[in-house]
Parts: C-alpha cells; structure tokens; sequence
C-alpha cells in the first residue's frame, strides 16, 4: 500500500512538472512573433534613429519582452536584445527593410472640412487637391513598408494646434504638410517651394525633398524659412510644401492633373528616402 501511495506521488509530481513545462512552453511561443521580412534590422532602442545591432532572417522566431511606440522589445537567439518594427516583422510584401521602411511620417493635408484654403481662379478647393496628394504619397509610402499617419484622411476639419500634436504623439520621424499657394492677385506667381521653421533636421528635409522635386515641370522657389504653426510648433523634423499656385491657370492646370499629382508625390517619396538615407534621423 505504501508502495502504490508513492507510485502515485510520482505520477502526480511527474505530471506536475510537465503540465508546468507546457504551460511555460504555450506561453513563450505565443508572446513570440515570426519575422516575415528578410534581413529585420534589431535595434538598440524603439525608433530608427538606434544603431542596428543584428539582422534577422526571414523565418525566425523572436521572443517578445515589451512593446512601446508600434516596436517591439525582443530576445534573438537566446542572447540578443533590441527593438524591431512590428509593422514590418510579420509583413512579406517588402522584399528589403530600409531606413525608409522603418520610419514613421505623418501627412498632414492642408486645410479640410469648413476650411477650404485657398481658391482656383475658377473656385476649386486647395483642401481637395492636398488631400488628392497627400493620400498618393501615403499609398506609395505604404508600399514601401513606412509606418504612416494622416492628420485627416477624409473631408473633415482639423485645428492646426492639433496637427503638429500628431506627429509628436506619435514619436514620428517626419512630418510634411501639404498646400498650395495663393497670390494676391491672380495669374502674377508660379512654382513650388519648400519651407521648414526649424534648422538641422527640418532644414535637412526641406533641402532633400526639394532636390527631388526638380522633375516637377514648374518653376522650383527653392525652401525657405517659414513661420508656420505646424511646423513651428513641431518637435520632430517637419517643413510645409507649397506645390503650385493654385490662383495661377498655368499652376492650377498641373496641380489637378493626375500625371503632375503622380510626380509630385513620387518626388515627395524619393526626397524622404533620401533623407533617412543621408542623416541620422
């Protein structure tokens, strides 16, 4: 009888310990995560700006600690740790990260909703056509894995004071603003400029998608300093594109075509890619 009562014992202890193993075993594996992307840069900290400390091949299962800002605090073969994008790890559209890929920007589309910008001499929206672009850059953005945010993705009005609020929240990156100008009188201005408020990276930005924008068959005003709300009141790299005279026929005519809208936000594109490429941003 004693026998049989310590056989049981043994069992049950046995059963004990291995019901506590695949506790332990479910719960690693579901609070891990399958990288989908090839070569997964492992950062020192939860943004792009962190050096890389090791590259993760498509395949591999990393073990995740935390998550803070869309990134993720994870163990790499048992000895790594550092932060991942989580919006690139289970993504398998994107054949190879890049910094581009790993950054946050907000687009903010001028104007919306009760406030229309400014007008075509024929009365045509500047809210309509920011929108039109700001939405082409967001989709081209996307494609190449760019965590992206939109201040307003529809008809709807946004204070300025929240805009720039927006991209801070979110720990972003890059923040581009979207207009076009207006002159005092019409048909007497032409072309595009880039501005920022901010010197360094704001600057840096405005000078790399200005160089970009060249391809745009219009008159390039070159960037500029420009005491703007959402890019003064901005605490990360930030600078307002005006794309055109909207008051202008000669402008106005690109700005509603879909061939100079495809450029515009093309160029936008390439110059962000450019940006994260060259600074440390």
């Amino acid at each position: 009888m004693k026998k049989i009562r310590e056989n049981k014992s043994w069992i049950i202890t046995t059963i004990a310990i291995m019901a506590t193993f695949i506790v332990l075993f479910v719960a690693l594996y579901s609070n891990s995560v399958t990288v989908k992307v090839n070569q997964l840069n492992i950062r020192s900290g939860p943004a792009v700006t962190y050096s890389v400390k090791a590259k993760v091949k498509q395949g591999q299962r990393l073990q995740v600690i935390s998550r803070k800002n869309d990134w993720i605090k994870v163990i790499y073969n048992h000895k790594t740790i550092g932060w991942v994008a989580s919006w690139l790890v289970t993504n398998p559209d994107i054949k190879h990260v890049t910094r581009l890929s790993e950054a946050t920007v907000v687009l903010d589309p001028g104007h919306g909703g009760a406030d229309t910008g400014a007008l075509s001499i024929s009365g045509q929206p500047e809210k309509r056509y920011t929108l039109i672009v700001a939405k082409l850059v967001a989709q081209k953005l996307r494609s190449r894995g760019t965590k992206v945010i939109m201040t307003r993705d529809r008809d709807k009005t946004v204070s300025l004071y929240s805009r720039p609020k927006v991209a801070i929240n979110a720990s972003a990156n890059a923040f581009v603003s979207f207009h076009f100008d207006s002159s005092d009188e019409d048909n007497t201005a032409s072309g595009y400029t880039c501005y920022y408020y901010h010197d360094g990276d704001s600057k840096d930005l405005a000078s790399a998608i200005d160089t970009k924008m060249a391809h745009l068959p219009l008159a390039n005003r070159g960037i500029d300093f420009g005491n703007y709300l959402v890019i003064r009141d901005n605490a990360v790299p930030a600078i307002l594109i005006e794309g055109g005279y909207i008051n202008t026929n000669k402008d106005f005519k690109l700005i509603q075509s879909k061939a100079y809208q495809e450029q515009y936000a093309n160029d936008v594109v390439a110059g962000l890619a450019a940006y994260f490429r060259n600074n440390n941003q």
